[in-house]
């Protein structure tokens, strides 16, 4: 019954900024974060949307640093997925290696450096073959109970709420297959070179991007020499700006 109230809210909520009030409301005492990142569709593919619902500066679904953002969201899902699809709580700092070594003031990788632990769930529509997985992130210790069960029980209700919300203008059309695939039909990069480039636009070393990849950094400075080729680029800042260009002119 302690949760009734909060689900009968959510039947009232019609905006994204609707959705963040309540999040921040009575739902702190159950479901303690400072952001919600919401990814939704093919996770094996990397056919991937997302929201997030924040208010901390940075953290908007579409500010800088968000690019790589279906990477992060996969390795979540495969935690997930080995926890037997239940609520898992894990310290985000296992994740430190997928931010780089750069990020900028403002920008979603900023925010995302202050959190200290995780929490995941996530559901399967059947009808649609889509999965839709949520993960609350905090500077602070999530504390299994309440947070998992209050996590199961609230999840599906905003899901709903969510699905009833317009997408915002980046989620409309034009992202239901992997950016991957429109960047090599233009640039002519294989998935692998297109997987390496979006890591080099967050300013990870090749190295990093070896550890990420489980490939060497050799291995990645072989791709690299092969994407400049390919670029006609002499340097990583020219290959990331051609690559944003063939993404616009795209």
């Amino acid at each position: 019954m302690r949760y009734l109230h909060l689900i009968r809210q959510t039947e009232a909520l019609e905006r994204h900024i609707d959705l963040l009030q309540w999040l921040q409301g009575d739902v702190q005492d159950y479901l303690s974060h400072d952001i919600l990142l919401a990814g939704w569709g093919d996770f094996r593919e990397g056919t991937v949307r997302h929201d997030i619902l924040s208010n901390l500066p940075g953290a908007r679904s579409y500010s800088d640093g968000t690019d790589s953002l279906p990477f992060l969201l996969g390795k979540f899902h495969d935690h997930w997925l080995a926890a037997g699809r239940m609520p898992c709580r894990l310290n985000f700092h296992e994740f430190d290696y997928l931010l780089g070594s750069a990020s900028l003031p403002g920008s979603f990788t900023a925010a995302l450096r202050g959190m200290r632990s995780a929490l995941i769930h996530g559901l399967c529509d059947e009808r649609n073959g889509q999965e839709c997985l949520y993960v609350l992130l905090d500077t602070e210790d999530i504390p299994v109970e309440p947070a998992s069960t209050a996590l199961r029980v609230l999840m599906p209700s905003i899901d709903a709420a969510l699905r009833r919300m317009t997408l915002l203008p980046q989620q409309r059309g034009g992202t239901s297959r992997p950016v991957r695939n429109l960047q090599e039909d233009v640039s002519g990069l294989s998935e692998r070179e297109t997987q390496i480039m979006a890591w080099v636009a967050m300013g990870k070393t090749n190295s990093e991007i070896g550890t990420i990849l489980n490939i060497s950094g050799f291995t990645v400075k072989n791709h690299m020499q092969r994407i400049f080729q390919k670029l006609n680029v002499f340097s990583r800042a020219q290959a990331v700006s051609k690559m944003k260009q063939v993404s616009l002119d795209g």
